[in-house]
């Protein structure tokens, strides 16, 4: 027999096995002998009251011995499997490949980037000369912008598919069992390349392809059917099937579908800045304490105001985090921000933004890439402002209200560097106002945010695609081109690591085999 109940547990004895199964006995009001062992099942902080405290939701298991979980995969044989195209290696494309073996169809993802470990030495390249390589990069790659940009699994995705299943598969490949449990569950940077090269080997070592530098500049049609892709290099790949999962970065991928007719439609995207405080400040205004107790992790915080009927909002935030340069050109400044798994770094970070709608630039209803110029600018206006080799323009944070230049700014994580400006006139000007009235109402809603030991720095731009590829509703395929599946963050389907996968293989599941 199993009982599911709900415990409050003090920090200090989160990790006492024997004070959660007294805690169990005395709520169950049964003799201790009966009970066999417990699972934690989901795990929360709640520091609503003076007194922090995780909640847990803890199965009992009693008179009948627990049952270990085992995470197995069930791969189908691919002999005489048919083709599935999957362009781009991100959660997207390699979920959806996983979801091919899963179905017994042959995946041959193609990546325009490096594998994970030959694609750090391009991302040293960017923090310690600030050079952009094009094709490799924190947004190109294996694994996709999540990789190397946090490895943050906390999503609302329920309603696309199962969530369970995506940390499962993340379990199966290395991840810690804490991501089945956590409320805000999270791999870390410094994790998750590992998972993705094993989830990558194995994929090829059920009998799927992986392609490395390998750009796709075409997708093939006849009669209005998909007949394979054409790569920069001149191979050609057939297939009746192509799932773009590209991610909200891949440009060129937007300018194809332009240049063969294809239907585009601008889509609304979020837009500000990265902001830095110490971590020591969020927890002391999260956990209502002096000294952060050891095992309680890092506190985050989620953020959101209206200011003249514009929402301003907390993004992606980082607890113990690095505020990353994430640039896939050269001339244009983009910041994102990725904690280790320890979240042991003494900054906290996170994007600050307000939503970007297609009547705030003109023409976004006739032109389907207005959006995307205007978040083009804006990122080539903070370049120039920063003065060239990735360094970012930045500001403090009362400075940054009170339109005055900072004198200094504070230590930072961006390596790359920061340089003092102005950011009124780095942001457009309605983007400006909505964070100068939000920052105030912030602070007074969380003690001590409001200060001018934060930094601002910009530009917090690739949030989502400001562009959507449509699609069917039913069959997941472009309204024009049967066999096309727009998928993912890049086509306007997803937002994260986890909804990005789901979509990948809801794409995959709509293939007819």
């Amino acid at each position: 027999m199993q009982k599911e109940i709900e415990l409050a547990v003090l920090p200090e004895f989160i990790e006492d096995q024997e004070h959660i199964l007294q805690l169990g006995v005395k709520n169950l009001k049964i003799n201790e002998n009966r009970i066999k062992g417990f699972k934690i099942r989901k795990r929360s902080i709640d520091a609503r009251g003076k007194q922090v405290l995780y909640r847990i939701r803890a199965v009992f298991f009693i008179d009948d011995d627990p049952s270990p979980v085992i995470f197995s995969k069930s791969f189908k044989s691919l002999e005489n499997a048919q083709p599935v195209i999957i362009i781009g290696a991100g959660p997207a494309g390699l979920f959806a490949a996983y979801r091919c073996l899963e179905r017994g169809l042959k995946p041959i993802v193609i990546e325009r980037g490096k594998s994970v470990q030959e694609r750090r030495r391009d991302l040293a390249k960017i923090n310690r000369e600030g050079f952009v390589n094009p094709e490799s990069n924190y947004c190109f790659g294996e694994g996709g912008a999540g990789t190397y940009s946090d490895g943050k699994l906390y999503t609302r995705s329920d309603k696309r598919g199962n969530v369970q299943k995506v940390l499962e598969i993340f379990v199966e490949y290395g991840a810690t069992e804490d991501i089945l449990v956590d409320a805000r569950p999270h791999i870390g940077t410094n994790k998750l390349p590992h998972i993705i090269e094993d989830m990558r080997n194995s994929i090829v070592e059920h009998g799927g392809e992986v392609h490395f530098d390998t750009r796709v500049d075409d997708i093939l049609v006849s009669f209005g059917k998909v007949s394979g892709i054409k790569t920069a290099d001149g191979q050609i790949f057939n297939a009746s099937n192509v799932i773009v999962a590209t991610g909200h970065s891949a440009r060129d991928i937007f300018t194809l579908f332009k240049r063969n007719n294809w239907l585009l439609e601008a889509k609304p995207f979020a837009l500000g800045v990265r902001i830095e405080h110490p971590q020591e400040i969020i927890d002391q205004a999260q956990y209502h304490c002096a000294v952060r107790h050891d095992n309680l992790p890092p506190a985050y915080y989620n953020l959101v105001e209206q200011v003249d009927n514009r929402g301003v909002f907390s993004f992606c935030m980082c607890p113990g985090g690095i505020i990353a340069p994430c640039a896939t050109d050269q001339n244009e400044i983009v910041v994102n921000g990725w904690s280790p798994s320890k979240r042991n770094n003494p900054h906290a970070n996170s994007g600050t933004v307000i939503q970007i709608n297609l009547e705030d630039v003109p023409n976004s209803l006739t032109n389907p890439f207005a959006l995307l110029d205007f978040q083009r600018s804006v990122e080539q206006q903070a370049y120039e402002f920063g003065g060239g080799n990735l360094v970012a323009p930045a500001q403090r944070m009362v400075d940054f209200v009170n339109n005055t230049t900072s004198a200094t700014l504070p230590e930072n994580s961006y390596k790359p560097g920061t340089t003092s400006v102005e950011l009124k006139d780095v942001l457009p000007d309605f983007v400006y106002q909505a964070l100068k009235g939000a920052l105030p109402l912030f602070g007074k809603k969380m003690k001590g945010y409001y200060t001018n030991e934060a930094i601002l720095v910009g530009v917090e731009s690739r949030t989502s695609s400001p562009i959507r590829i449509p699609r069917n509703k039913e069959t997941f395929q472009h309204p024009q081109v049967e066999g096309l599946f727009p998928c993912g963050e890049g086509a306007g389907y997803a937002g994260g690591i986890v909804s990005a996968a789901i979509d990948g293989m809801n794409c995959v599941d709509a293939i007819k085999a």
